[in-house]
């Protein structure tokens, strides 16, 4: 097994995702017990290991470190910049609880696939022990994640009935289609935790509240990131032929949905502080520089898609019309 470093919540060097040696099912069940030890022997609790009411984590609309920086897609726009920095400190803070609360959706949608996927294994399956785990992990994740919503004193909005029945579409996947509920899982996550290490990396002055949430996140994401995409690569291989071709049309969909949901401010922001669709065009659907970290984000699960055989010529078209296409590098 091989591992690369991050730096963990409680500020020690800690291997970042797990990757079994070969695809061997011997190397996937060794890497399925590591997972499951490190769940056991490395896991936080939202209320236990955050210490909500120290003064310093106390949350204030006018912080200036909700402030968005200037290499922020929004932050960077000339209409974020003329806003008064009390202003913009209030949309970055609510862009933060705004995301928080589609995280904890999106993870109650996952853990209700979960649930679904355990009861498919059979008696003796390691799946179910990590599976488990990591229903605990992302319900703690949930957990602090409402708690900084709640703090916040943005009342940041739930799913719409149309999201609603879609949430219980996906999370039926992990019964009737779990291979592509584990590419929803990673068009979820993968985002995210790339934009939570590049700000955990940046130098900037974070406020500590949200830095401590980050650092707990990205050290459980990485075993679930791990489980997807090795789950994938042990099982993808052995479908059918239908379902492999379903695979290969639901997963640039399901990343293209994902992404942006996960990276631009939701319909609440833009109606709360009206923000002119000119300037969400020039913040995200015409700007290079999103769209190029956005195909970064997506760039582990891409790649693992195409190591599944399934990026052939005819799935790339597709991949080109919902605007994820990306020549891997030579």
């Amino acid at each position: 097994m091989s591992t690369t470093t991050i730096i963990d919540a409680s500020g020690v060097a800690l291997a970042d995702e797990v990757v079994a040696a070969e695809v061997a099912p011997s190397a996937y069940t060794a890497m399925l017990a590591r997972l499951s030890h490190q769940s056991v022997v490395k896991h936080f609790d939202a209320y236990g290991d955050i210490a909500w009411d120290t003064p310093e984590f106390e949350i204030r609309g006018d912080d200036p470190r909700w402030i968005l920086p200037a290499d922020d897609a929004l932050g960077a726009t000339a209409w974020y910049r003329a806003l008064d920095r009390a202003t913009q400190a209030q949309l970055g803070l609510d862009l933060v609880a705004s995301k928080m609360k589609i995280g904890l959706i999106f993870e109650g949608v996952l853990k209700q696939g979960l649930l679904q996927f355990a009861n498919t294994l059979p008696n003796g399956s390691p799946e179910f022990r990590y599976a488990y785990h990591e229903v605990i992990e992302e319900a703690q994740h949930s957990l602090m994640f409402q708690e900084f919503v709640n703090r916040s004193g943005f009342d940041a909005a739930g799913l719409r009935a149309s999201d609603a029945t879609a949430a219980r579409v996906i999370s039926s996947l992990g019964r009737r289609f779990p291979p592509l509920f584990f590419v929803f899982v990673l068009g979820g996550e993968d985002p995210i935790d790339y934009v939570q290490r590049r700000e955990l990396r940046s130098g900037r002055d974070l406020h500590p509240l949200l830095e401590r949430i980050m650092r707990i996140h990205v050290t459980e994401e990485a075993r679930h990131l791990s489980f997807a995409r090795q789950y994938l690569k042990q099982h993808a291989q052995d479908l059918s032929i239908h379902k492999r071709r379903a695979l290969g049309i639901g997963a640039p969909i399901i990343l293209a949905v994902m992404a942006q949901m996960m990276l631009k401010p939701s319909p609440q922001i833009v109606d709360k502080y009206e923000i002119p669709k000119t300037v969400i065009k020039e913040a995200f659907d015409s700007n290079e520089r999103h769209r190029e970290q956005t195909l970064t984000s997506l760039r582990k699960v891409r790649q693992l898609i195409e190591d599944l055989g399934l990026l052939t010529p005819s799935y790339q078209r597709l991949w080109k019309t919902l605007g994820l296409w990306q020549k891997s590098p030579a």
